[in-house]
C-alpha cells in the first residue's frame, strides 16, 4: 500500500491532479460498462449511409457515387490514369513497389515498415501471424485488453491498411486493375470482420484515424478505376463517418495521454470534416479536429524543435502528419495558422541536425514501435530522408538531399515540379537542444549525439547521459532502440530500461522508476554543465533516491582527428556496485582485456575502458539468450546482435574512462594523467581538473 501510495504522489507531482483524475473516472467507465453505453457496438446494417449524410444529399449508392464524383474537395492528386515518367519510375524504384505489391495479391504484409508476414489474403484481422493468437472480435473494445499474451501491435498493423499506398503506387506505374480491386476487397473484408465498436481494431482512436487515412487516399487513388463504383464509395463513406464517429466520442482519452494519438486523431476528425463535407457532423469535425491538431501540435513540439514524447521516431510520425494537414489544408484554401507551420519548421531543423546524411539514419532515441504514417517510398525504415525532403520543401521551398528514392513523398503530395527544386543543405553544426536534451558535439567525421534532459513531460526511455557515436556514417555506439512493448519477461519493453544503455548503472537499478510499461516515475533529471566546441559536460540525479545517493557526472571530450574521451564520475559514501556499459553495432571485433577493436570499414576502431583508480571486471557479450543484454533493435518486433562491452567495479566513489580512437593509438594512465598517443598526436587530460 506504501509503494502504490508513493507512486501515486509521484504521478501527482509529475503529471497532476487532471490527468489522475482523469484517469480514475475513466477506469470507472471501462470497469462498469458505462463506456460500452456511450459508444454502443452494433451492426453495420443498422446505420445506414443515409444516417449519416446531411439531408439534401442524395442516399442511395448510384446517386451519391455521382453526387460524391461530382463534389470531392482536392487532395493531393486529381487521377491515377497518368503513369509515371520512366525517369520518376527508375528514381522511385518502381519495381520493388510492383513486387511488394504482387506479394499484397499473394497474401503477404509487410509489417512495421520491415519484415513480410504471411497473413493470406484477405487476412485475418483478428490474428497475430506470429504467434498464430487470435483475439475475440465480438466483444465491445472496452472488454479486451492490450495486455493480453499476445502483442495488441500484431493485431493492429494489417488494420492500418498501410499497403493501399503500396498498391496505389504500384497503380500508378502500371495501371493494373489488380490492385484497384484488391483495395476494394480488403476493405469489404474489413468491415464484414469488423462491426462498429466490437473487436480489437476500433479499441483505439489512433488506429482508426491511421486506417482512415489510408482509405481516403485509396479512394482517391483508385476514384477513376471500373472496380470503384457507387456502391463501394457509399459504403466506404458509411464506413468513414463510423470510424470518425468513434475518435471523437472518445477523444479526450487521446488528448490525457498527452502523446501523439491526440494528434493523430485530431487529424483524423480534421481530414474527414474536410474531405467529407456531405456528412451531419463534417463541420463539427472540421472545426474540433483542426482547433485540436493545432493546439496539441504547439503543445507537443518544444521551442527547440524536440519532440515532448522523447523519441525521434514518434517525432517522424508527428511531423509526417503534420505536413500531410499541411499540404491538404492549401490545396482547399483553408491553410493553418503560422503556428502549425513554426512547429513543423522547427521539426524539420531540429531532425536535420540529428540525420546521418549519408544514409538517413537517426540514433534509435526513445519508443520506436515501427510506426510509419505514409509509406510513400521504397527506402528503409530507418531512413529519415523522405519526411525531411518534403518538410524542407514545404517549410523552405528547397531539398536537403539530392536526388534520389526518397523524392518519392514529395511527387504524391507536391508533384513532379517539386523534384527539380534546388538543394540546399545547411551545415550541420554543434547543438543544444535543451528543451528534448539532445546534445551534439562535432568532430572531422564523426559525431556525439548525448542525452541529457530535464523532463517536462513522460519520459520514454531511462537513458540518462547515454551516447550515440557517429564515425562515416557508421553507428559505432547504439542505442538498443526498442524490440516489443509486450514480449515476455525481459523482453516486456526491456531496452527501455538503463542497462541497455551507454551510461552507467548503479546498484543494477535503473535511474527511475517503471510502474507500467509506458510510466516510470521519480523522473530521473538530467543538467549540463558545459557545451563548447571541445567538450561536452553534464549530470543526472537518478541516484539519488538511493538510501545512499549517488551522484553521476559524465565528460565527453572531442580530440583531434575522429578521437574521443569520455569520463564519468560517481560519488557516494558507501560502497556501491557501477557498471559502465557501452553498446557497439555487431561489426566484426577482437577483444584485449579492456579494449575491442572493430572493423567497421578498412579502418581498425578501438575502444577502451579503464578506471583511475582500482580493479575493475571488464567483459564482452554479444547476443545473452538470457538477458537483453548484446541486442539491438532498428525494427518493431526485430532484435539483432550487438556487442555489449562492460566496466564493473565495487567502490564507493569511481572514475571511468572510455577512449574511442584507432588501431595504432596507445593510452596510458599515470597519477590521474591519461596520455593518448598516436603517430601525428600526443594528447595528455588530466582526469582530477575536468570535474
Amino acid at each position: 500500500m506504501l509503494t502504490k501510495l508513493r507512486t501515486l504522489a509521484s504521478l501527482y507531482r509529475q503529471l497532476g491532479l487532471r490527468w489522475l483524475t482523469f484517469r480514475f473516472a475513466y477506469a470507472f467507465r471501462i470497469r462498469t460498462g458505462l463506456i460500452r453505453l456511450q459508444m454502443p457496438a452494433y451492426q453495420w446494417k443498422y446505420r445506414p449511409l443515409g444516417t449519416w449524410l446531411k439531408k439534401n444529399i442524395p442516399s442511395d449508392s448510384e446517386s451519391y457515387g455521382i453526387w460524391r464524383k461530382q463534389n470531392s474537395p482536392k487532395f493531393f492528386f486529381d487521377s491515377l490514369y497518368v503513369m509515371l515518367s520512366d525517369s520518376e519510375a527508375s528514381r522511385f524504384n518502381s519495381k520493388l513497389t510492383v513486387n511488394e505489391a504482387e506479394r499484397i495479391l499473394s497474401g503477404e504484409i509487410k509489417y512495421f515498415a520491415h519484415e513480410f508476414q504471411k497473413t493470406g489474403f484477405p487476412p485475418d484481422w483478428h490474428k497475430d501471424p506470429v504467434t498464430g493468437i487470435t483475439l475475440e472480435s465480438t466483444k465491445h473494445w472496452s472488454q479486451l485488453s492490450d495486455e493480453e499474451e499476445v502483442d495488441i501491435k500484431f493485431i493492429w498493423e494489417a488494420s492500418r491498411f498501410s499497403f493501399v499506398y503500396t498498391l496505389a503506387r504500384a497503380y500508378a506505374f502500371d495501371q493494373d486493375e489488380r490492385y484497384a480491386e484488391a483495395f476494394w476487397q480488403l476493405i469489404e473484408a474489413w468491415a464484414e470482420s469488423n462491426p462498429p465498436n466490437a473487436g480489437p481494431n476500433w479499441m483505439d482512436g489512433q488506429e482508426a484515424a491511421l486506417r482512415l487515412m489510408a482509405w481516403t487516399f485509396g479512394l482517391y487513388a483508385f476514384l477513376d478505376s471500373p472496380s470503384t463504383t457507387s456502391r463501394r464509395v457509399a459504403n466506404l463513406t458509411t464506413f468513414i463517418a463510423a470510424h470518425a464517429q468513434r475518435i471523437y466520442s472518445n477523444t479526450d482519452f487521446a488528448i490525457f495521454t498527452r502523446g501523439n494519438h491526440s494528434i493523430s486523431e485530431a487529424l483524423g476528425l480534421w481530414m474527414v470534416g474536410l474531405l467529407f463535407p456531405e456528412l451531419k457532423d463534417a463541420e463539427k469535425y472540421l472545426s474540433f479536429g483542426r482547433m485540436s491538431l493545432e493546439r496539441e501540435a504547439v503543445q507537443q513540439i518544444f521551442p527547440d524543435g524536440s519532440y515532448s514524447m522523447y523519441s525521434l521516431n514518434y517525432h517522424r510520425f508527428v511531423l509526417q502528419m503534420l505536413l500531410y494537414a499541411i499540404k491538404l489544408a492549401e490545396l482547399n484554401g483553408s491553410p493553418f495558422s503560422e503556428s502549425l507551420y513554426r512547429v513543423a519548421n522547427l521539426s524539420v531543423d531540429y531532425l536535420y541536425q540529428l540525420v546521418d546524411p549519408q544514409t538517413g539514419q537517426m540514433p534509435v532515441y526513445g519508443s520506436n514501435d515501427g510506426a510509419l504514417v505514409l509509406p510513400l517510398n521504397n527506402c528503409d525504415f530507418t531512413d529519415y530522408r523522405p519526411v525531411l525532403q518534403l518538410g524542407s520543401f514545404l517549410m523552405k521551398g528547397k531539398r536537403l538531399f539530392e536526388s534520389g528514392a526518397w523524392d518519392e513523398d514529395l511527387y504524391w503530395l507536391c508533384g513532379s515540379e517539386s523534384l527539380m527544386t534546388k538543394v540546399d543543405a545547411p551545415e550541420q553544426t554543434n547543438q543544444g537542444f535543451s528543451n528534448g536534451g539532445v546534445y551534439v558535439l562535432h568532430n572531422a567525421h564523426s559525431k556525439a549525439v548525448i542525452r541529457c534532459t530535464n523532463f517536462q513531460e513522460r519520459p520514454s526511455h531511462a537513458d540518462q547521459l547515454h551516447i550515440d557515436l557517429w564515425w562515416h556514417g557508421n553507428n559505432i555506439a547504439c542505442d538498443a532502440g526498442t524490440y516489443l512493448y509486450s514480449g515476455d519477461g525481459v523482453w516486456r519493453n526491456g531496452l527501455a530500461h538503463t542497462s541497455a544503455h551507454n551510461t552507467v548503472i548503479v546498484d543494477s537499478k535503473d535511474q527511475m522508476k517503471m510502474v507500467s510499461r509506458f510510466t516510470w516515475v521519480d523522473w530521473a533529471q538530467g543538467k549540463v554543465l558545459q557545451h563548447d566546441e571541445k567538450k561536452w559536460q553534464g549530470e543526472h540525479d537518478g541516484y539519488t533516491h538511493l538510501p545512499d545517493p549517488v551522484t553521476h557526472k559524465r565528460t565527453v571530450l572531442v580530440l583531434d582527428d575522429d578521437r574521443w574521451l569520455v569520463v564519468d564520475y560517481l560519488h557516494g559514501k558507501q560502497d556501491h556496485h557501477y557498471a559502465l556499459h557501452w553498446l557497439i553495432n555487431d561489426y566484426p571485433y577482437t577483444q584485449n582485456e579492456n579494449m575491442i577493436c572493430l572493423w567497421p570499414e578498412s579502418h581498425q576502431y578501438k575502444i577502451q575502458m579503464g578506471l583511475v583508480e582500482g580493479r575493475g571486471n571488464f567483459s564482452v557479450v554479444r547476443a545473452d539468450p538470457q538477458s537483453t543484454r548484446g541486442w539491438r533493435s532498428k525494427y518493431y518486433g526485430q532484435k539483432e546482435p550487438a556487442i555489449s562491452a562492460m566496466l564493473e567495479t565495487d567502490r564507493s566513489q569511481v572514475v571511468f574512462w572510455t577512449f574511442f580512437g584507432f588501431e595504432n593509438d596507445a593510452v596510458e594512465l599515470d597519477s590521474g594523467m591519461l596520455k593518448i598517443k598516436s603517430p601525428a598526436l600526443t594528447t595528455t587530460v588530466d582526469l582530477d581538473t575536468l570535474p
